[in-house]
Order: structure tokens, then C-alpha cells, then sequence
């Protein structure tokens, strides 16, 4: 029986790409976002190419009970899940008093609420069948404060510490925790925010490399991986200076993203499914 691995923001991006490399590898896959239209094509693509069985579960993750409806959903349908891949999410930048709340709100709910939801729902089934893996999509973002992005900063290290909680947590158990944390990526990320100033480092990487990174990086059971050379160096080197002059520092470096006019409060519905 092939395993099964959830996607979640499977239409497009980071998570259309895991949804093809896991169906690559023969596992079933579960696509979760907003957007039915594009993920039944998607579903329909990975099947024809490789054989897999594809679901599509529609579910607004902003949503205050995402979690237990997708629950609901799996069990109605007799779907377990083996790999959980919490990929959604969507950000913010600019004047913390000039975003709306209700679009941090949402942030909040997607990005840390959703995945903690999710997790507390599926991971009790991999542990009664004896194993299973988590895989939680962060940012480098999660290594040091980030003034401009603040609430998407501090959503992506709360991600990051909750991985690596987990991981510690369930080792010995049967159970993988890998938290990604990517640097800027070719996704509709940027459309989402509004802006492609937020990527401040200035250069941007594909989705391919980034998952294939994550993949290795999970068979080898890491706790966390940062794919790229200059991330891997903010991943080991930031958390290792004091916090205020990292923080200080970061925002010498996020502050371009204020030169970006309505950068502050994109449309809700060009969200990324």
C-alpha cells in the first residue's frame, strides 16, 4: 500500500512542488488549498504522470476550525495520512500600524494556527500505525527578528521552535519532524505581499531545489534544513550574536521593503491558495 502525504497550499508554489516530487516517489498524495480549479488539475496531472491516486480536500486554512474540518473530511473519505507536509502560509511587511489586523489575523491562523491544528489532528493516527513524518515550511526568516515583516518573522520562529520541539519530542517513537526553512523562492509569495522587494536578500530560488533539499534532508532525518549556502549561514550564525544587534542589523537590511508604495496591505483575495 503506498504511503500518503498531505499538501497543504498544494495549488501552486512550494507545495504544488512537494505534491509532484512525493508523487514521484510513488506516494499517494492529498492536495489541500483554496482553489478547487487548480488543484483538481493537479490532482489530475500527478495521476496521469505517475500512477498515484490524488485527492483534493478545499478548505480556507484561515478559517478558526480549518483543522477539525479537514479532520472531518479525511475520516468521511477513509484517508489516513502519512507525511503532513504544513506548507500554507502567506505574509505581510511594512509599518506594523499601517497593515490591517485582520490581515496579521489571518497570517496568524494560516501560518502558526493551522499548522499547530493539524498536527494535533493527524499525528495521533501515524503513532498508532507506528510511524509516520512531519514536515513544517518556515523561512529564514525564523532565525533572528524581523522589523518590517515582524508578525511574519515571528510566526516562522515560532514554527521553527515548535519542529524542533516535536522532533525531540517524538524521536525513538517512529515519528520525523523536519522544519524547512527556505530563503526567497519563485512562488506567488510575492504577489501575495504585494511587493517583490520582500525578498531582501535580493536573489530568489526555484521550488525544485527547495523541496529537494527538504526531501533529502527528512530521509536523513534532520531537524531542520536551510537550503542554500548564504541561508545556511544566517541559519547558524545569527542565532549566535546578541538579539538586539541582530535584530538591529536586520533591519539595516528589511527597511528597502518600505520603498514599496501600498506594500502594506495587499488584497485579501490575492492570498496564495
Amino acid at each position: 500500500m503506498n504511503s500518503t502525504a498531505l499538501v497543504t497550499g498544494a495549488s501552486s508554489g512550494l507545495g504544488a512542488e512537494f505534491a509532484a516530487q512525493l508523487a514521484a516517489r510513488g506516494h499517494d498524495v492529498i492536495l489541500l488549498a483554496r482553489s478547487a480549479s487548480r488543484l483538481a488539475a493537479l490532482a489530475e496531472r500527478l495521476t496521469a504522470e505517475h500512477g498515484i491516486r490524488a485527492h483534493v480536500v478545499v478548505q480556507d486554512l484561515a478559517e478558526p476550525d480549518a483543522g477539525r474540518r479537514v479532520a472531518g473530511e479525511l475520516a468521511d473519505r477513509s484517508l489516513t495520512v502519512d507525511l503532513l507536509v504544513n506548507n500554507a502560509g502567506f505574509g505581510t511587511c511594512g509599518r506594523f500600524e499601517e497593515i490591517a489586523g485582520a490581515r496579521d489575523h489571518d497570517q496568524l491562523m494560516v501560518n502558526v494556527v493551522a499548522l499547530v491544528d493539524l498536527t494535533h489532528e493527524l499525528l495521533p493516527g501515524m503513532l498508532e500505525r507506528g510511524g509516520g513524518s512531519v514536515v513544517n515550511v518556515a523561512s529564514n526568516a525564523a532565525f533572528q527578528p524581523s522589523p518590517y515583516f515582524a508578525v511574519y518573522g515571528a510566526a516562522k520562529a515560532f514554527v521553527l521552535n515548535f519542529g524542533l520541539a516535536l522532533r525531540e519530542e517524538y524521536r525513538g517513537r517512529g515519528i520525523r519532524v523536519l522544519t524547512l526553512c527556505p530563503g526567497p523562492v519563485e512562488t506567488a509569495f510575492f504577489d501575495t505581499i504585494g511587493t517583490r522587494r520582500a525578498a531582501v536578500t535580493g536573489s530568489m530560488t526555484t521550488p525544485e531545489p527547495v523541496v529537494r533539499a527538504a526531501l533529502r534532508a527528512l530521509e536523513r532525518d534532520r531537524g531542520y534544513v536551510a537550503p542554500g549556502l548564504g541561508n545556511a549561514l544566517t541559519a547558524h550564525l545569527a542565532p549566535r550574536r546578541p538579539r538586539t544587534l541582530v535584530a538591529a542589523i536586520a533591519e539595516r537590511i528589511t527597511r528597502k521593503v518600505l520603498a514599496a508604495p501600498a506594500a502594506a496591505a495587499p488584497k485579501p483575495e490575492k492570498r496564495a491558495a
